[in-house]
């Protein structure tokens, strides 16, 4: 059997429990999606939102890419966060690393990765650039590494709360919420690292004030 239809028939498996357990399941989900999260994450299979949150389908909107950037020319996270944040209205959301993040590793390194992987890292080492003191202080590498997840966390919360789309729920519905958590391989633990509460002051360059 190839590996690809084993992934077919657990799917099987999977649908047949639920019903199994609540017939009205699928539903239920079929009709209705007001999730109060919007979760972006990142793209390893270690990571996924739903299990390490305990949370069901429906609860957590998910956009999920190499190490969980929000890049300012990116349509794809863009029209994601346009859709939760206007249609869905979502009250909180949240950017989530994790320690040992592989691409946070490669963009810590002079290594060249080819063209499209070279442009995102980029937007990495540009996080690194502006905290290079600190991390430089911290000889380790996997600790030096596991700071820069934290400092990328905070960096793309930042990066949210300097879109139109943010600061004008904020203005005009006291929402979302920002949250940068930082997830454990080797305990499962997610670690709040930041807060942004809506309506947060960031430097006066890139707030609007015809929203």
């Amino acid at each position: 059997m190839e590996s690809y239809q084993k992934l077919l028939l657990e799917n099987k498996a999977w649908a047949h429990e639920r019903v199994a357990d609540d017939p009205d399941y699928f539903n239920r989900l079929a009709h209705i999606q007001t999730p109060e999260f919007l979760w972006i994450g990142c793209s390893d299979s270690r990571v996924p939102a739903n299990e390490i949150t305990g949370t069901q389908p429906g609860e957590i909107f998910v956009h999920r890419n190499i190490a969980n950037m929000v890049v300012n020319t990116d349509s794809n996270v863009l029209s994601v966060l346009e859709y939760a944040v206007n249609h869905l209205k979502v009250k909180h959301i949240i950017v989530c690393g994790h320690y040992g993040c592989g691409g946070i590793k490669a963009a810590m390194s002079n290594h060249d990765y080819k063209q499209v992987l070279n442009m995102w890292l980029r937007n990495i080492k540009d996080v690194y650039r502006l905290h290079r003191k600190e991390l430089d202080a911290i000889e380790n590498f996997d600790a030096r590494a596991d700071r820069l997840c934290e400092l990328n966390v905070r960096e793309q919360v930042m990066d949210l709360a300097k879109t139109s789309i943010v600061q004008r729920a904020w203005k005009h519905e006291q929402r979302p919420h920002l949250h940068g958590w930082v997830y454990g391989l080797k305990d499962g633990i997610i670690n709040p690292v930041f807060e942004m509460e809506a309506g947060t002051h960031i430097d006066d360059i890139y707030e609007y004030d015809d929203l």
